[in-house]
């Protein structure tokens, strides 16, 4: 199993965070500047497994836009600049 170092811990947590501050721009001014809003949804959806002791939900959906990827690239650019 790998070992995360502490820059590869820095490097998720700066990347989430991009993504983040990335789709929030994009939703607030996706109307403003049309191309940041453009965007798709990758994932699988929600299944739940019921074994009659406990239910199981599983799925994701990550939800990319342009702002979104930009924000990946700020935060590779940040993390390369430490």
């Amino acid at each position: 199993m790998a070992k995360l170092t502490k820059g590869t811990g820095l490097l998720v947590l700066l990347l989430v965070i991009g993504g983040i501050f990335g789709t929030l721009i994009g939703y607030y001014f996706g109307d403003t500047v049309s191309f940041l809003g453009f965007g798709s949804s990758i994932g699988v959806n929600p299944t739940t497994i019921d074994l009659l002791v406990i239910k199981l939900t599983l799925g994701f959906i990550l939800e990319i836009n342009i702002a979104t990827i930009i924000g990946f690239f700020i935060a590779l650019f940040i993390y390369y600049r430490l």
